[in-house]
């Protein structure tokens, strides 16, 4: 039981880490980055005409930080945790909304994505999960049964 949980502490401290070089990344790449409005729009996946995708251990961060009772099922093609136009989880949010910025260089996104992923597979050959990257409404929806 011991070595379940120091396990389950050094997967939360590595994902922790990859989200802690992303905001350096972000923050160090000025323009490129662009500049978050606030405005909630990117959660809109349906409006916007995109899909955001997660891994294992983004899911499994998410639901050590907020508890398996508050992991909410994506009804519609609006992110569940946007309320008001305001993350409810913006400290423990996923790589790619971190790296999402309406006004950003797509290049620099995706490249930026790319390495993202590379660090959090990384995390699964580690621990030994198996790796996949699934949009966030079918990870949700199966979690909640729906």
């Amino acid at each position: 039981m011991v070595a379940g949980f120091e396990t389950s502490r050094q997967l939360l401290e590595r994902v922790a880490g990859t989200y802690e070089w992303l905001q350096k990344q972000v923050c160090s790449a000025g323009e490129m980055a662009g500049t978050c409005k606030s405005c909630g729009d990117c959660c809109d996946f349906e409006s916007f005409d995109h899909r955001l995708f997660i891994t294992p251990p983004e899911l499994m961060y998410l639901t050590a930080k907020l508890g398996a009772e508050n992991i909410k099922p994506m009804a519609g093609g609006r992110c569940p945790y946007n309320v008001d136009n305001k993350c409810t989880i913006y400290e423990y949010r996923f790589s790619g909304c971190r790296i999402f910025c309406c006004n950003g260089d797509a290049d620099f996104q995706s490249r930026l994505s790319e390495e993202a992923l590379q660090k959090l597979k990384s995390i699964c050959v580690d621990f030994q999960i198996p790796y996949s990257y699934a949009d966030l409404a079918t990870v949700l929806n199966s979690l909640a049964g729906v």
